[in-house]
Order: C-alpha cells, then structure tokens, then sequence
C-alpha cells in the first residue's frame, strides 16, 4: 500500500478500536436502537452542513438506490448487531469476531470482484493475522452460554454485513466525495432507525458517562471514520482497507489496559507482532517479474570486411 494509505488505516485502527468500549458505556443506561440512533444523529448533525457547503450532495444524484444499500450495509444492520451482540459478550470477543471480514471478503471477491481475489500469500497473511487477533483477545463465549452463543452469531453476521458494504462501496460508490457518502448513509439510517429508537428512548435524561460514549460514537467512530474508510476503500481497495479489523482489536485491548487495569500478557504482545504480519503479507505487493534483458546486438560488420 502507499504511505497515505497506511497513514488512513493506522487512524481507523484507532477510530475503530474505540467504540467497542463506548458502547459498553452507552449501553449501562440506553438500549442499543436509542445509542445507534444517537451516533447516526450527530454524525448528520455535524457532516450536513459541510456536505452542503461542498456540494458534496449533488454527487449522489443517481446514486441513491446504492446509497440505501449502503446505509442497511454498512450502518443500520451492523451497528444494531454489533451493539445488541455486546449487551451479551465482552468488547474484546466482539473485536476478535469482526476480524473475519477481510476472509469473508475474499470469499464475496471469488465472485463479485476479480480485482480482490486473494492469492496464497494474502491468504496466509489473512490466517496469520486472524492468529495474532486470537492470540489478543482470546477466544472465550464464557462457558457457552446461550445468550453469548447469540451475542456472537450477531456480531458475526455484522461482519458478514460489513464486508458486503466494503465490496459495494468499491464497486459502486468509489468515484463519489466520500463526505457525500457518509451524509447519505447516515442520513438513510437515521430515518430508518427513529421510530425503534423513539420507542426505546429513556424516561429521563442519561448520565454523563452515557452521554459522552454516544457523542464520541456519532463523531468519532461514525462521522470521521466513514469519511477516512471510505477514502482508504478508494485508495487501496476493499481487502486492504478491512485489515483494520485486525488493528483496532489491538487498539481495543490497549484501552482495556490503560482504563480496566486488563493485563498485558505474553500472549497479548505476541498477538501484535502477528497482526502486524499478517497485516504487511496480506499489503505487500509482489514484485515485478524481472524481463530478460534483450542481449545487445552484434556491431555491424565494415563492408570491406564483408566478403
């Protein structure tokens, strides 16, 4: 990938290794339609305005129908999974499943995009980087409980949801202002989310805690991470950009280090070093076949040397 490009997935590393512990805040006192609305809210809220003023908007003319594939993709079904999914399992577990996008991606790219299809070595450095995700958060659904069976296949689903946005936003939306995208997107979702989130809302209002997790969830980890996902989805193609699934469950257990007092064991560095290889293999660009150097041609003989 080229320097821009890392530069965007290092920044939705951290964009997307937050929310999972914003959203266990939220959820102590909102369910999950009133803190997906929430961040959708304020995401159209602070994005509009600047659509408007850049005429991002007019980019969209005809582009709707993909638009409103996109907002159920990439927005209203993996958000409300993701969220109810964690009122069940831990934030780590769910980072560790969302890491299946980039496979499930290369399986949706056998069919829908030749350009994405997945060689030995990006296979490898997919499974490679999946080990090192494992090898972070752990693999544990607390003893298989029922609910946590179903908080998982939700958050797996999710990723299901995720990669088919990535292949469309590539296939579909790539050529438009990625500022116009995500004022689309969540403006759609918005709509479609209000009348769950109206029926959900809390009787009085919420805590500060609760309150300061869904702001950061509507500007960080909805507004300014659409506008720099989509531009890495452009920039360096769909399979690339999902490796974040692999670096922001590192992001995530970092956080659970500095705030929850988590440990950070052996395991948990070696499963950054993994990430991080897995990450480059999967990256990596084969180099050029070498072409044979044409041998130079012999000197022209004199004439007079001819006969």
């Amino acid at each position: 990938m080229k320097r821009q490009a890392w530069v965007l997935l290092a920044a939705m590393s951290v964009l997307w290794g937050i929310p999972y512990l914003f959203i266990k805040i939220a959820l102590t006192e909102l369910s999950p339609p009133v803190v997906v609305l929430g961040r959708t809210l304020i995401a159209v809220a602070v994005l509009l305005p600047l659509a408007y003023r850049k005429g991002a908007l007019a980019a969209l003319s005809g582009r709707w129908t993909a638009i409103g594939a996109l907002s159920l993709l990439h927005v209203v079904a993996p958000q409300l999974l993701i969220t109810y999914g964690e009122v069940h399992i831990s934030s780590s577990l769910t980072a560790l499943l969302l890491a299946s996008q980039p496979l499930v991606i290369a399986v949706l790219a056998l069919r829908f995009d030749a350009s994405e299809r997945a060689g030995a070595r990006k296979l490898f450095g997919l499974f490679i980087g999946l080990v090192g995700v494992a090898a972070v958060v752990g693999f544990d659904l607390g003893g298989g409980d029922r609910l946590e069976l179903v908080g998982a296949g939700l958050v797996l689903l999710a990723g299901v949801s995720y990669a088919g946005a990535t292949t469309l936003v590539k296939k579909k939306l790539s050529d438009v202002p990625p500022l116009g995208v995500v004022v689309g997107t969540t403006g759609i979702a918005s709509v479609l989310l209000l009348p769950a989130g109206l029926l959900a809302a809390p009787t009085s209002l919420p805590g500060l805690d609760a309150s300061a997790a869904v702001l950061a969830l509507g500007l960080l980890s909805t507004a300014l991470a659409f506008l720099v996902y989509y531009k890495l989805i452009a920039l360096a193609g769909a399979g690339s950009a999902a490796l974040v699934s692999y670096t922001s469950p590192a992001v995530a257990v970092g956080l659970g280090v500095l705030l929850l007092a988590e440990p950070l064991t052996p395991a948990t560095v070696l499963g950054f070093a993994l990430i991080l290889l897995g990450s480059w293999l999967s990256t990596r660009k084969p180099a050029p076949a070498s072409t044979p150097t044409a041998p130079a041609p012999a000197p022209a003989r004199h004439p007079a040397l001819s006969r």
